[in-house]
């Protein structure tokens, strides 16, 4: 199997949107993690994308703008909202690298009903907040459906210098360009596009994290392999694919 490259800005490849939105105020937490622990979290017909024997699982606060369909407009007030995901990398038996999202608490529960119930993702409805205070972001997340109930994350990180050369493992973790997923009986690949990311390298000044827990990882234990921050992207999706299935 020939794998794709780690490309930090591929052209567009699908011919249409069916998806845009701006992430807007990014971090990005990673911990290195066994590929042996992350296998059997991934859907079928994809496996632990890996770097130097390892694989990683992210935690990534921001905020979602604007949501929206095809050419459209944002959704008012239902398209913007606060996000926090728990997520894997992936790759499928195509070569095709991707994320897959353990975790997606979002502030609106309109949109958490609408990806459950069109492309199974797991989004989850939370109270979250977004503080900025200068240099220094903080996200908030306490669950409240579907659950666990309660279950709370609070990170707070100081942004630094813009990176003009990001390294090969910061590239990894932000270079994807889709996500799989598993739905009504199938695995999808659903294609992204954006441009560049820009971005800084952050500190991470406090964090007490219970979301990568509850999405069945090993609860983050010392300082992660990766902090980094970003302003935002403009983001467009393309139509999802099915992945060929192990025979």
């Amino acid at each position: 199997m020939d794998i794709e490259p780690v490309d930090c800005a591929p052209r567009q490849t699908f011919p249409r949107a069916i998806l845009r939105q701006r992430w807007q105020d990014l971090t990005f937490l990673h911990w290195a993690v066994a590929p042996e622990l992350v296998a059997p979290l991934l859907p079928a017909g994809t496996h632990p994308d890996t770097m130097d024997g390892v694989s990683l699982v992210g935690l990534i606060g921001f905020r979602m703008v604007g949501l929206g369909f095809g050419r459209g407009p944002g959704v008012p007030y239902f398209g913007t909202f606060a996000e926090t995901n728990v997520r894997l990398y992936s790759v499928d038996d195509t070569g095709r690298r991707a994320v897959v999202f353990r975790s997606l608490d979002a502030s609106r529960l309109v949109p958490v009903l609408v990806a459950r119930a069109t492309l199974r993702l797991p989004y989850l409805w939370s109270a979250m907040r977004l503080d900025h205070d200068g240099d220094r972001y903080t996200y908030r997340c306490r669950r409240r459906w579907p659950g666990p109930a309660g279950t709370t994350s609070r990170m707070t990180v100081r942004v630094g210098e813009r990176i003009d050369e990001p390294s090969p493992l910061e590239h990894f973790v932000t270079a994807r360009w889709g996500l799989h997923t598993r739905a009504y009986g199938r695995t999808l690949h659903l294609p992204n596009w954006h441009p560049r990311w820009p971005l800084h390298r952050a500190e991470l000044l406090h964090l007490d994290d219970e979301l990568v827990a509850a999405a069945g990882l090993p609860a983050p234990v010392g300082p992660p392999v990766s902090v980094l921050y970003s302003p935002g992207v403009e983001v467009v999706f393309g139509p999802p694919a099915s992945v060929r299935q192990p025979d």
